[in-house]
């Protein structure tokens, strides 16, 4: 009885306690530097219609809008801007009445620089993390602390690389792949065997397809990857950063299936004492079997759609599928494929290590 009012306190004082703080970032105007400002009149002046070499038609559209400051030292005073957007909406967004936007200011004139999103993303962390104690209660609060650890190692990272001037920016995120899989697993599963022999899995799962994958590219001369259409690259050379992205991403892959591997031979074991080294090697191959194939294409379709807007674009602006594919899906459909490469060696290095390290837990009990 006093777990379950501790459960349901958790889960009011997330609830009600995140329903605060949404209100408030709703309302911290004040707390900006750049002039916010609430839109309280939207008037449709004019559209024209677009077409292009390709034929592909567009509808441009001119809104005056009315604004309201809610910060500065104009502070509710009203402005006046022009917002031009398409139907398309590729680069640009019409604006409605009660939305809050961020503005530039020359002298009586404002441009928008665009939407105020803050309250719609803490929003969606709110309801994540109330779905998350409402459904799992300590250890959703756990998995989602270990998120947002994660989410401060890496902007730390990225900090390291910048004071380093991205000297060693392979070495600093394999380093980081490591924290995250020692973090996240002792905060979910805890210190014990079970954390260690999913650890050792993902870690060696991770590293055997990565080295895989050198070796390949290395022999092939990395033909038909185009290494310069990784996006925003600036300094960074950008095969270290193709490498240290792919490390990552089969680090997030290898680590699901590890988990569920390891912590269903745990769960077997504790129901039937008495199995087995090879029963258990033989149940963790056809709990990876089973998840292996759905794990692989879950991966592919977070890849297309990644991809799927610019392929789209490079497509209807008279690219072939040859070089869209080359330079917008390539590098993906290699990280998917390492990423595979990882899953599949998980099965057997999960079932393996399982049944081994299970064992003198086994004899302890029976001593």
């Amino acid at each position: 009885m006093k777990q379950w009012w501790q459960r349901w306190w958790l889960t009011l004082v997330v609830i009600i306690g995140g329903g605060f703080v949404v209100f408030g970032v709703a309302h911290n105007a004040r707390l900006y530097h750049t002039p916010v400002a609430v839109v309280t009149q939207v008037k449709q002046l004019q559209t024209t219609k677009e077409k292009d070499q390709f034929n592909n038609q567009d509808r441009a559209t001119t809104q005056r809008v009315t604004l309201r400051l809610l910060n500065g030292k104009r502070q509710g005073k009203t402005l006046h801007a022009t917002n031009t957007y398409s139907q398309s909406n590729a680069y640009d967004q019409p604006y409605h009445t009660g939305q809050q936007v961020l503005l530039n200011l020359h002298g009586k004139s404002a441009a928008i620089q665009g939407l105020k999103r803050d309250t719609s993303i803490v929003l969606l962390l709110w309801l994540a993390l109330s779905l998350l104690v409402l459904t799992m209660h300590w250890t959703g609060l756990i998995a989602f602390l270990s998120v947002v650890m994660n989410l401060v190692l890496f902007l730390l990272a990225i900090k390291l690389d910048l004071l380093w001037h991205s000297n060693h920016f392979l070495v600093i995120f394999s380093v980081l792949t490591v924290i995250f899989a020692t973090l996240t697993l002792w905060l979910v599963l805890g210190w014990g065997r079970q954390m260690g022999i999913t650890l050792a899995t993902t870690l060696s799962g991770t590293l055997v397809a990565i080295l895989i994958s050198l070796l390949v590219l290395q022999l092939t001369n990395h033909r038909g990857l185009y290494f310069e259409s990784v996006q925003y690259v600036t300094q960074v050379a950008p095969r270290p950063l193709f490498i240290a992205e792919t490390i990552l991403g089969s680090l997030g892959a290898v680590m699901d299936e590890s988990t569920d591997i390891v912590a269903t031979l745990f769960q077997l074991k504790t129901e039937q004492p008495n199995i087995t080294t090879g029963q258990l090697f033989k149940s963790g191959r056809k709990v990876g079997q089973a998840i292996m194939g759905p794990l692989i294409n879950v991966l592919f379709l977070i890849f297309v759609a990644d991809t799927f807007p610019l392929a789209v674009l490079f497509l209807r602006n008279g690219n072939s599928w040859h070089y869209t594919f080359s330079m917008n899906m390539s590098l993906g459909v290699t990280q998917s494929l390492i990423s595979g490469i990882g899953i599949v060696l998980a099965v057997p290095l999960a079932s393996w290590l399982t049944s081994l390290w299970i064992r003198p837990r086994q004899k302890e009990g029976a001593a």
